[in-house]
């Protein structure tokens, strides 16, 4: 696990995104959390521009983050457009 991303801020994500600290497993927590990965990646690639390996995490990351939000749009497009709008995606 990075270190960036601490157990208290892994719960408070859930708490927010999920409804509970322990709810990992819905699509909007998870798609939360890899927002916020994707987020502390991208300021790390600002300054260490020859992390390749980084780079291909964050590369894989988006295109996960992006199947888990195609998957809540065919499921529910009321609730993909509120997490959209919660986290600033697609501006």
């Amino acid at each position: 696990m990075a270190v960036y991303l601490s157990p208290e801020k892994r719960k408070e994500i859930y708490k927010e995104f999920g409804g509970s600290d322990a709810n990992s497993g819905s699509t909007a927590s998870q798609v939360a959390l890899f927002t916020y990965r994707i987020k502390e990646l991208s300021k790390h690639l600002k300054v260490n521009r020859k992390d390749y390996s980084c780079q291909r995490a964050l590369l894989m990351m988006v295109g996960k983050r992006k199947r888990l939000l195609n998957y809540l749009a065919k499921k529910d497009i009321v609730a993909y457009r509120a997490l959209i709008e919660k986290l600033g995606l697609r501006k």
